[in-house]
């Protein structure tokens, strides 16, 4: 029985080395892909695992390292390399590129069949990529409702979905309706999913280190969030049309 095969990938990117998980689907054609961003805190087995999901279902899949290597599970460390980025979206979409480039160099990758998900800072990553114009059929994020700079999100030239919790203190009501406003008035296609009763990183199940205020694991909505991302793959990027 044929099955995904997955490697490591090493490329440069915001001054380090950065350290990627390829995940690639049994066979040997052309598929579409994915780029996965993830939690401020790095790049870790839970992103590793939803990479090798999407592989299962049919896409290339690269889940892309914001540190060098590094899982910071200190709290104020995390906060302290995280925020200037996140004030920085030059940097963000330096990120992204370099990992855009290392998934449309593999010759697995349909390199104009292309989608970003992201959670928290990785989501981040990915909307800052489309307010930068590149061609994604889709991007999707979870906890990172963030706005850019005035009349950039205009150049998002595709579906974006975005999901947060209820409970999201540090995404709060007043967030989402800014992120609403800019999406709106941009004329992208926009949807925001607010799951009830959740913290931030609801999505990510507990970690051996103590979590920081306001974030919490919810599991039948993190199921939920995951089957809305991969719906929102199967509408805008199916995996059927690479094989016609």
């Amino acid at each position: 029985m044929t099955t995904i095969t997955t490697r490591t990938v090493r490329y440069p990117a915001d001054g380090l080395t950065m350290i990627g998980h390829l995940a690639l689907p049994a066979g040997a054609g052309r598929r579409p892909a994915v780029l996965i961003g993830p939690e401020g805190m790095g790049l870790s087995e839970v992103e590793h695992r939803r990479a090798e999901a999407l592989a299962e279902l049919g896409y290339v899949a690269l889940a892309f390292d914001l540190h060098g290597g590094r899982y910071l599970d200190d709290p104020a460390e995390m906060l302290g390399r995280c925020m200037p980025l996140l004030a920085d979206p030059d940097r963000m979409r330096g990120i992204g590129h370099a990992a855009l480039d290392v998934l449309r160099a593999e010759p697995r990758t349909d390199p104009d069949r292309v989608a970003a998900i992201g959670y928290g800072t990785g989501g981040a990553v990915a909307l800052e990529l489309g307010r930068d114009g590149v061609g994604l059929r889709a991007i999707g994020t979870v906890n990172a409702v963030t706005t850019g700079r005035a009349g950039e999100a205009a150049r998002i030239r595709c579906p974006v979905w975005a999901g947060v919790g209820s409970e999201d203190p540090i995404m709060p009501p007043a967030q989402r309706e800014a992120f609403a406003a800019e999406m709106q008035a941009a004329g992208v296609d926009w949807r925001l999913v607010v799951y009830g009763g959740a913290l931030h990183a609801f999505h990510h199940p507990p970690v051996d280190h103590p979590a920081p205020p306001g974030v919490g694991y919810h599991p039948q909505q993190a199921r939920r969030a995951w089957l809305d991302i991969v719906a929102l793959l199967t509408e805008c990027l199916p995996v059927t049309a690479a094989f016609t």
